[in-house]
């Protein structure tokens, strides 16, 4: 009865360190798709920037050298953000449900 007993204990082991290692890889997950939409947003907003004024800074050198400040400022702090929601996002146990999806499977008669 202790190999059975034995046999248990390293079954649920293996699956504590199986959930917490499937923990880990979910809040990585979240932190790499948190992080990508962070740069996303600021990489957009400075693509408007450049967009529109563009036309004013190529005949203003100076205009051009306050873009190149501001821009650094702003990723700068975006990721100065990343950084401080990873921190935040490793306070917290994170699971992804995945997706899942029931199909109904009805029988089929045959005649």
């Amino acid at each position: 009865m202790d190999g059975h007993k034995i046999l248990v204990q390293r079954k649920h082991e293996t699956e504590a360190r199986q959930k917490a290692k499937y923990k880990a890889e979910s809040r990585e997950r979240l932190k790499k798709i948190a992080a990508k939409k962070i740069q996303t947003t600021m990489i957009g907003a400075l693509d408007s920037i450049e967009k529109h004024f563009e036309t004013f800074w190529n005949d203003d050198e100076l205009l051009k050298e306050k873009y190149e400040i501001i821009r650094q400022e702003i990723l700068d702090r975006g990721n100065d953000q990343i950084r401080k929601l990873n921190t935040e996002i490793d306070q917290y146990e994170v699971e992804w449900l995945r997706y899942n999806l029931k199909l109904n499977v009805r029988g089929v008669n045959r005649t």
